[in-house]
């Protein structure tokens, strides 16, 4: 037989990669002889550097970087020389995991860090550069990106505005003439798992500021900051990002990528499977495995295992999914292509136990889902 295992990250538990390679241990204990292919995935959110360095044979760059709250951290990306390409995952320089609760505050965290992630990308001279935009700590509507590479966000007094949420109301002008240019030569594609505008009630204040320990008071700024930052690009740069698809991602990263790098937005689980080439190793399989660390109905709205299964129910090939925790509307799921959903925890455990144990709990559910799916008509 011939299985593909293709799981997003278990998110603080289990890479991409090692998720895969966690599957297919379960596999082999029933079929040891099975053809099985590893493809780690992901939808542009945490993971898209691990699965770069994996699947695109990539070298790792690390440098330290302005972290969200403009402490130093080390952080890293993925060049693929072959393809003249960098892969940026914003959350390893802004990210909301590199800060403990008690630091979480969009108010005063910034993309400054990414955008230095970005210079570093072309001074290597690449042509195409990917950045991955979930898993922020941020609000600042991209100005921290664009302030590493030489944007100037200034007040109605001429002055140079902090770039983080707290002074999104704040900026009357944008300066562009500092803006690196080698940025004209380069191909930017913004990654992103959500479809959410800017502002309003979808919008990234209200829908994503309280994660990120905003409280009501400071969501409303936020909203209304952006908004006004909106305001300024189409009156400076002639470009609307206000009701952009996806211009809410990352705390507004996603309009910031659109509006001052000219970046491409696009959903990161249709390009990464693209990348890494899925439905030309799927070809010929009996069974498709995929997963990540929760599923539940807004799995089906551009998240990994949802992009896996509508590439394998294109070629009718069986495909299940396995999470950490279910969650509601599963039925969803089966409409784009996951024919069954299972957990991997054995019974009632602690988060903390449940994480500590992922790759075994996988490896286990695994075996099963693959003696069920034999015991069901398939034959070694």
């Amino acid at each position: 037989m011939k299985i593909i295992a293709a799981p997003n990250a278990f998110k603080g538990s289990l890479t991409a990669a090692g998720a895969a390679a966690a599957m297919s241990r379960g596999i082999r204990r029933v079929l040891p002889e099975a053809e099985i292919t590893e493809v780690p995935v992901a939808d542009g959110g945490d993971g898209l550097v691990a699965v770069a360095l994996e699947a695109l044979h990539g070298e790792r760059r690390r440098l330290l970087v302005t972290g969200p709250r403009f402490h130093l951290v080390e952080a890293e990306f993925c060049l693929v020389p072959a393809m003249n390409l960098a892969a940026i995952e914003m959350a390893l320089a802004s990210g909301l995991a590199l800060l403990p609760e008690t630091e979480r505050n969009p108010m005063e965290t910034t993309t400054l860090g990414t955008g230095e992630l970005i210079k570093a990308a072309l001074d290597l001279g690449v042509g195409r550069i990917i950045v991955g935009i979930g898993g922020s700590a941020t609000n600042d509507g991209g100005m921290g990106m664009a302030t590493a590479l030489g944007v100037r966000f200034l007040d109605a007094e001429g002055r140079t505005v902090r770039p983080v949420g707290a002074c999104l109301r704040d900026v009357r002008h944008i300066d562009m003439s500092g803006l690196d240019p080698r940025v004209a030569q380069v191909r930017f594609q913004a990654l992103c798992d959500v479809d959410n505008p800017l502002t309003g009630p979808r919008g990234a204040a209200r829908v994503y500021g309280p994660q990120k320990g905003a409280t009501p008071a400071q969501v409303e700024e936020l909203d209304a900051g952006l908004a006004n930052l909106a305001a300024v690009i189409a009156d400076d740069l002639g470009t609307d990002v206000a009701t952009l698809p996806g211009g809410g991602a990352a705390g507004g990263l996603g309009a910031g990528l659109y509006a001052f790098l000219g970046a491409e937005l696009q959903r990161g689980i249709d390009l990464i499977l693209d990348l890494v080439g899925l439905a030309e190793k799927m070809t010929g399989a009996d069974l498709v495995l995929t997963g990540e660390g929760q599923i539940d109905f807004q799995t089906a709205s551009g998240k990994a295992p949802a992009g896996v299964a509508v590439l394998a129910r294109k070629q009718g090939i069986p495909c299940i999914a396995l999470a950490g925790s279910l969650g509601e509307k599963l039925e969803d799921l089966h409409r784009c292509g996951i024919d069954a959903v299972f957990t991997i925890c054995p019974g009632p455990v602690s988060l903390e136990e449940a994480m500590q144990h992922s790759a075994d709990y996988l490896a286990t559910a695994c075996e099963q889902v693959v003696r069920c799916f034999l015991a069901g008509g398939a034959r070694e």
